[in-house]
């Protein structure tokens, strides 16, 4: 048995860092010729193409995709294997159908630790660089936001009517002080400028109303005013790319920290958060459906069982991405929407696994 392990944990991640190499070659060359048009626009260096962008490009591609790279690989090498007939060899001298998939489980627990290592300390660092690089040289948008609502601190809340990213400037800037459910005091300005130098905002036009006991207030107003919240101009950048881009520690205290104030940006890190856990253990999964699809021999061949390993993995991405709707939706909270493929492709294999037993 140590020599059938070996040989099928050989045959696995051989085939699958194989097939790795083939598949980021096609997309490297796709990647290219759709964006080469803006590298040539805006100019981009050819030493940030490679270093900045492709070196970090690869990794972050190849590990969001690897589960199906790994479900692929199976269907693969154990079809011929079947083809060969080695699986009818195996079962008849006494090796039970359980026993096979050892080794299967185990490469699979390998690249799925590897990939949760990765989702967890590596891959975010990377694409700090990759992600300043698409800003720069791909996107360079202009984005305003409007009508923002943040709870910044117990008590304390901002509105902002609009976000301009060009000048970072918020305008129409309130914040309310609360207390006792009672207003306590309230801030109004035309706009806040964010000061990079001495990281406040620096408010125009500003008037603070103090409510006293009773009905009597107090006003104080100005044409400029430096102020010091818990509120940065990063947290208008913060979305779906910028989250990628925190280690684990630094994304559960932004999700915490959105959660308070309230932000709808949380849904972006509750998605990146349970899908760097939902990836990896979806390998296991999808190797054990990719044996019992392919160990028995057909007709068809290779061919059949490939073609059927590709629609179940763009099944797979096609579950995924509605179950991220259902986030965006808030019909679903992100900690079930994210493991709704798991969950559906484990009872389809659970089906397969007692078939292929018979």
């Amino acid at each position: 048995m140590r020599k059938l392990d070996l040989y099928i944990s050989k045959k696995f991640i051989t085939t699958f860092f194989m097939a790795l190499l083939l598949i980021i070659g096609i997309v490297i060359i796709f990647d290219i010729s759709e964006k080469v048009d803006y590298f040539v626009k805006n100019e981009a260096p050819l030493k940030a193409i490679i270093f900045d962008y492709y070196v970090n490009f690869v990794p972050y591609f190849v590990n969001m995709f690897s589960p199906l790279f790994v479900f692929i690989t199976v269907i693969f090498f154990t079809s011929r294997m079947a083809a060969n007939s080695e699986f009818i060899a195996m079962l008849s001298g006494g090796v039970s159908y359980a026993r096979i998939l050892v080794p299967y489980v185990a490469c699979a627990l390998l690249i799925g630790a590897l990939s949760l290592g990765l989702n967890l300390y590596v891959i975010p660092k990377s694409n700090v660089t990759r992600t300043e690089f698409e800003q720069k040289y791909l996107k360079n948008k202009q984005v305003r936001f409007r009508n923002v609502h943040y709870q910044i601190a117990p008590g304390q809340f901002v509105y902002v009517e609009s976000f301009s990213r060009w000048n970072n400037t918020a305008y129409k800037f309130t914040l309310e002080t609360i207390e006792d459910n009672k207003l306590k005091s309230k801030l109004e300005a035309d706009s806040a400028v964010w000061d990079s130098t001495k990281e406040c905002w620096r408010l125009r036009n500003w008037f603070i109303r103090d409510y006293a006991s009773g009905l009597e207030d107090h006003i104080t107003s100005g044409e400029k005013k430096d102020t010091v919240i818990e509120l940065t101009v990063t947290d208008f950048y913060r979305n779906e790319k910028t989250v990628e881009t925190l280690p684990i520690k630094d994304l559960n205290q932004l999700i915490a920290t959105q959660n308070m104030r309230g932000d709808a940006n949380v849904m972006f890190a509750e998605i990146e958060l349970h899908n760097r856990f939902a990836m990896p253990f979806s390998a296991i999964i999808l190797t054990i459906m990719g044996v019992c699809l392919s160990s028995r021999k057909k007709r068809g061949g290779i061919g059949w069982n490939l073609g059927v390993g590709i629609a179940l993995a763009f099944s797979y991405i096609l579950f995924l991405r509605f179950a991220q709707m259902f986030v965006y939706a808030g019909t679903m909270p992100a900690s079930l929407a994210l493991w709704i493929p798991n969950i559906l492709f484990a009872l389809i294999t659970v089906f397969l696994y007692t078939k292929a037993q018979k």
